[in-house]
């Protein structure tokens, strides 16, 4: 077994732990800043806010994950479906002393996988058919321990929920500045003008702090994932052998197939399209090279530790 070499257990991660508690600090911030802003703007409308705002905010915590499943083209298979896959994550979940999540396989030629759920008990584990297609087995566990790493840390929970604040921003702003221009009904024209002004305001300023917020997190948290699923395995070469095999069959594919799936780049092993812009600023996955040297410093470590 691949995964026999390793130590077992997920090394704990303070510095994950920290960031994810501060974005979800700070997305809770702005969830109520929002909120107040359409309540102050819109004035009669409030009731209608409120009971917007507390419905969603129940559908983003307990439907996120689906509907990113859904959207992704995740379908759950079974162990006879899928006898390696599970075999793998079973062998990873023991050695991890975790539990098992569900295991999916999405039908797509674009070689990756991606974790997500609110909870360890409510999560999912799935790879494309184009990854389980070029992938050794010691690469696909190396790839579906990083993966497992991000729900033992319980960071996928936090980048589904973050993740949707900006898409259930502007449905509340839209809804909202809608039934509040509709009872304004023409009679109080600075107010609705205010609200024409403040409310796109207040939604693209969440949307934009929330955007930079969830991709500083991602980009931290793939390197924690790798840290922690190259050192369960004890084969750090192999993530990033499959790492560099999947980044190199992405560049390969048409650009028009990978914008499909460009809107969850966050959840992805690695990124459908990728970009230096703003310095990496916007980027949600920290630069190949700097996934290699990581993994070549605990290849190094654990090579003084034998």
């Amino acid at each position: 077994m691949a995964a026999a070499r390793g130590r077992g257990r997920y090394v704990a991660d303070k510095g994950l732990t920290s960031r994810m508690v501060a974005t979800m600090f700070f997305i809770g911030l702005l969830y109520v800043v929002l909120v107040g802003v359409l309540v102050v703007a819109l004035g009669n409308a409030w009731p209608l806010i409120l009971v917007i705002a507390g419905g969603l905010f129940v559908a983003q915590f307990w439907f996120s994950d689906k509907i990113a499943a859904f959207s992704m083209g995740a379908h759950e298979v079974t162990p006879e479906q899928a006898p390696e896959l599970h075999g793998a994550v079973d062998r990873l979940c023991a050695l991890a002393d975790v539990p098992k999540p569900k295991v999916a396989i999405a039908n797509s030629d674009v070689p990756n996988a991606f974790a997500t759920g609110r909870s360890r008990r409510n999560s999912m584990v799935c790879a494309t058919t184009g990854l389980l297609r070029r992938l050794e087995p010691a690469e696909l566990e190396g790839v579906l321990s990083h993966e497992l790493s991000h729900v033992a840390h319980r960071d996928v929970a936090v980048m589904t929920i973050a993740s949707f604040l900006g898409v259930l921003a502007g449905i509340m702003t839209r809804v909202a500045l809608w039934g509040g221009l509709s009872r304004a009904g023409g009679r109080d024209q600075s107010g609705v003008g205010l609200a024409l002004m403040l409310v796109p305001l207040a939604s693209a300023v969440v949307y934009v702090i929330s955007f930079l917020l969830t991709r500083l997190l991602s980009r931290y948290r793939e390197l924690s994932a790798d840290r922690a699923g190259a050192l369960l395995t004890g084969r750090p070469s192999s993530l990033a052998s499959a790492l560099t095999k999947v980044t190199g069959e992405i560049a390969r594919i048409p650009p028009r197939d990978l914008r499909r799936g460009e809107a969850f780049n966050a959840f992805f092993f690695a990124p459908a399209l990728s970009g230096e812009s703003l310095a990496g600023l916007l980027s949600s996955h920290p630069p190949l090279e700097r996934r290699l040297d990581q993994l070549n410093r605990i290849s190094a470590e654990l090579g003084r530790h034998e």
